[in-house]
């Protein structure tokens, strides 16, 4: 049996630390795992910039209520899920999950969790572990199960190599260059039949 282990960020929604960037005006929060294969030296800078500017969690938040799934997402997933199990793993956080889990059907994400202070600032964060994609993939094979995996960010490239078959979606030119032996694709569509290819060879 498989399990499909789908990136939600890029691959599902848009980056939520881009939106935000935006939102706000401070360039530096548009730094995604794209850019800094180094996930806590990332967070931390962002936890920085939040500080610097007294942004707390209610601001994100505010952001992420009016971020919609990309175009197509919740048709690709829908029918996904038709076919196999599937796990959305995520470097993102509890407090930012929930209304984008809302609009994509309540599929099941692991993610991590944000340490928010009684005056709604975030003080820092909590990893369910250490390259968690990863260690997700592993332990579903340990029970039996085979994985597919996709992806667009440094961080999903473990994850990518550890399954069965793995795929770069919409991943940045950089990535897919410095890895050509796994199939990139940009298109729903494509992914799907490259997914569902796999399940018919089980």
């Amino acid at each position: 049996m498989y399990v499909t282990c789908l990136d939600l960020e890029g691959v599902l929604v848009p980056e939520i630390w881009i939106a935000f960037a935006e939102k706000t005006g401070i360039k530096e929060l548009r730094l995604t795992t794209r850019d800094i294969n180094d996930y806590d030296v990332l967070m931390h800078k962002r936890l920085d910039i939040l500080k610097e500017h007294k942004l707390g969690l209610s601001a994100i938040q505010d952001v992420i209520a009016q971020i919609d799934p990309m175009p197509g997402a919740k048709d690709f997933l829908d029918e996904l899920r038709t076919r196999c199990q599937v796990i959305i793993l995520s470097d993102t956080f509890t407090q930012f999950s929930l209304p984008l889990m809302k609009k994509l059907g309540m599929p099941l994400i692991f993610c991590n969790e944000l340490i928010v202070d009684s005056d709604g600032m975030i003080s820092g964060y909590k990893l369910r572990q250490q390259n968690g994609k990863y260690h997700a993939v592993c332990a579903l094979q340990s029970i039996g199960f085979d994985t597919i995996a996709a992806g667009d960010s440094f961080n999903d490239l473990a994850m990518i190599k550890q399954s069965r078959k793995g795929f770069l979606f919409r991943a940045p030119e950089h990535i897919i260059a410095e890895n050509p032996a796994i199939p990139a694709f940009s298109e729903y569509g494509d992914l799907l039949k490259a997914i569902s290819e796999t399940l018919a060879q089980a």
